[in-house]
């Protein structure tokens, strides 16, 4: 299985700033020293080019982010800003999305360490997001004829809303949402199923709308399932307000992902979102991911 990692993707951000930016550091540096994943299956992917990002946004917009010359407004929507490492990481991670696509349709498993910017939207940024890494790798992939038809199963405690501003009108994409009723964003575009959960949703109830959901997903005979695995439904992060503890996630992790490996679909691992605090435990959620990932590898090889 391969791991996709740029040091692109940790940047300085200003003296108390909430978004936990080495978290990224965190989780490559705990993965090797817990020999979760070894050197030789970690890839350093090359920046996305402006016409990749192009198949997803505006022109207006990536011309505005790729030269910092967005509205205030709009640089304050994302939550970071500007500078050129920031230009630098989103493209970073968009390349981590698109080289780890072609890992997934290669090997049958792949993750980034990174990426699931789900917010980001044709024309806008918002919610910590700057392009939609999922949204440009997929239709690079459709653009190529690599795949006819894509599934994401977006598990983050916040709605996708912006996988569904930019894919949600076709019907060869699959959009499964499944998030917070009360949380970010307040402002939501529909996905194919949006699944509203209630505060203080534990396991149990958590388990059962993503085996009732899948089922669709595996209906709609995808080529590629892109799994936005957010930890932040953790009931220790400071943004999630569900309650799944650290076995819950991973109990999640491997039915979703056995789910599609046992059939041979593909499945491309994007990071998604955690802020607990502290932030080990965010770490912690990450790295038992991605344990559960390197056993499906090994047992649904290619």
């Amino acid at each position: 299985m391969k791991v996709f990692y740029s040091d692109h993707y940790t940047i300085d951000l200003p003296e108390g700033h909430r978004f936990p930016m080495r978290k990224y550091r965190m989780l490559r540096e705990e993965l090797m020293q817990r020999k979760i994943i070894s050197h030789d299956q970690l890839h350093a992917p090359e920046l996305a080019e402006r016409d990749d990002v192009m198949l997803a946004h505006t022109s207006r917009y990536v011309h505005g982010v790729l030269n910092g010359t967005l509205a205030p407004l709009e640089q304050r929507r994302i939550g970071f800003p500007w500078s050129e490492a920031l230009v630098a990481r989103s493209l970073a991670t968009v390349g981590g999305c698109i080289a780890s696509s072609y890992a997934a349709l290669e090997d049958g498993l792949s993750g980034n360490l990174a990426g699931g910017t789900h917010h980001a939207m044709r024309d806008a940024g918002e919610g910590f997001c700057v392009f939609n890494d999922i949204a440009v790798s997929t239709l690079r992939l459709m653009r190529e004829g690599r795949v006819q038809r894509v599934a994401i199963v977006d598990l983050d405690v916040h709605q996708g809303n912006g996988n569904s501003d930019i894919l949600g009108d076709r019907d060869d994409v699959y959009i499964l949402s499944v998030h917070g009723e009360k949380n970010y964003p307040f402002r939501r575009v529909a996905s194919t199923v949006d699944v509203d959960l209630p505060d203080g949703t534990t396991d149990d109830a958590y388990m059962t709308v993503v085996r009732r959901e899948l089922d669709p997903v595996l209906a709609f005979q995808p080529d590629l399932v892109y799994y936005q695995c957010g930890v932040d439904p953790l009931h220790t992060d400071a943004l999630g307000r569900l309650s799944l503890t650290h076995d819950g996630l991973r109990e999640r992790d491997r039915y979703v992902i056995e789910t599609f490996r046992s059939r041979d679909i593909p499945v491309m691992l994007a990071l998604g979102g955690g802020y607990a605090n502290p932030i080990e435990e965010t770490i912690d959620a990450q790295c038992n991911l991605y344990e559960v990932a390197m056993d499906a590898a090994q047992r649904y090889r290619r």
